[in-house]
C-alpha cells in the first residue's frame, strides 16, 4: 500500500463510505503524499549546497520506475519540471485526480466497495465504504503503538504521522477507529474524549517534529507537506466560494 492509499482509508467512514475531507483539498494532500513516498523511494530529493543554487528544490535521484502506475506519473511530472519548489509541483499533480484515482484502485482490489447514490434524489455522488478492512486496521494499530503507546515509528509511519498532524487528522483517525470497534480501541471506550484526541494530535505533532530520519528527508517532508495544506486550505477556500 501507498502513504496515500493509507492516508485516505483512514479519512473514509468504513461504514458511510464518506471522506471526512473535501474533495478539492484531498486532491492537494493526495499529491504531496506521492512526493513523499517518492522521496523514501530514493528517486527524489530536495537539492543541496554545491547543486547549482537550487537549494530547496526538488531534484530527481533516479528515474528507475517504480511499478506504480500513481507513482511513476508523478516521477515524469518531477522530471519535466525538475528544479521546482513543491508548492508548484503540488498543484500539478493534484490536477491528475490522485486520490480519486487511488480510492478507485482500492475497490478494484477488494479493499474499499464502490456504492453509487443521489444527493438530494437528484446529484450522482458515490461513496466507497469498506469491503476488507485489514490493512487499515493494521495501520491503526501501528499508529497506536506511536501516538499512544510513545514507541518511535519508522520513516513511513512518521510521514505518514507528519501528513495526518499538518492535517490536523491524527487523533480523528484513531478515534473512527475506537468508534467502530476496531483495532486496539473499543467502542465507548472513555479514553476517546475530545481531551484523548487532543493528546494524539500534540504527540503527532511531536512526532512530526522529532528526529526519526535523516536531517534531508525530514527537510524534504516538512517542505512538500507544507506546500501540500497550503495548497489543500486554497483549493477548499475555493470551492467554498465558488459553491457560494
Amino acid at each position: 500500500m501507498l502513504i496515500l492509499e493509507d492516508y485516505l482509508l483512514l479519512t473514509l467512514d468504513d461504514e458511510t463510505g464518506k471522506t471526512v475531507v473535501g474533495s478539492a483539498s484531498r486532491e492537494h494532500v493526495a499529491a504531496g503524499a506521492l512526493l513523499v513516498e517518492l522521496a523514501l523511494l530514493g528517486r527524489v530529493d530536495l537539492a543541496g549546497d554545491g547543486e547549482g543554487g537550487r537549494v530547496g528544490r526538488i531534484v530527481v535521484r533516479d528515474t528507475t520506475p517504480t511499478g506504480n502506475d500513481l507513482l511513476d506519473e508523478a516521477l515524469d511530472v518531477v522530471r519535466s519540471k525538475e528544479g521546482s519548489k513543491p508548492k508548484t509541483l503540488v498543484p500539478l499533480l493534484a490536477k491528475r485526480r490522485p486520490a480519486e484515482r487511488a480510492v478507485a484502485a482500492l475497490a478494484g482490489r477488494g479493499v474499499l466497495r464502490r456504492q453509487p447514490g443521489r444527493i438530494l434524489g437528484i446529484f450522482p455522488t458515490t461513496r466507497w465504504p469498506a469491503a476488507d478492512s485489514r490493512h487499515e486496521d493494521a495501520v491503526r494499530r501501528l499508529l497506536w503503538r506511536v501516538l499512544v503507546d510513545g514507541g518511535r515509528p519508522d520513516e513511513r509511519t512518521a510521514a505518514l504521522v507528519g501528513i495526518l498532524s499538518a492535517t490536523g487528522q491524527a487523533g480523528q483517525a484513531l478515534a473512527a477507529g475506537g468508534a467502530r470497534g476496531a483495532g486496539p480501541v473499543v467502542e465507548g471506550d472513555e479514553r476517546w474524549t475530545l481531551r484523548r484526541r487532543a493528546d494524539v494530535d500534540r504527540r503527532a505533532q511531536e512526532v512530526a517534529a522529532g528526529s526519526w530520519g535523516s536531517a534531508a528527508l525530514k527537510a524534504y517532508l516538512d517542505e512538500v507537506v507544507a506546500a501540500a495544506v497550503v495548497g489543500a486550505t486554497v483549493a477548499a477556500t475555493t470551492a467554498a466560494v465558488t459553491s457560494g
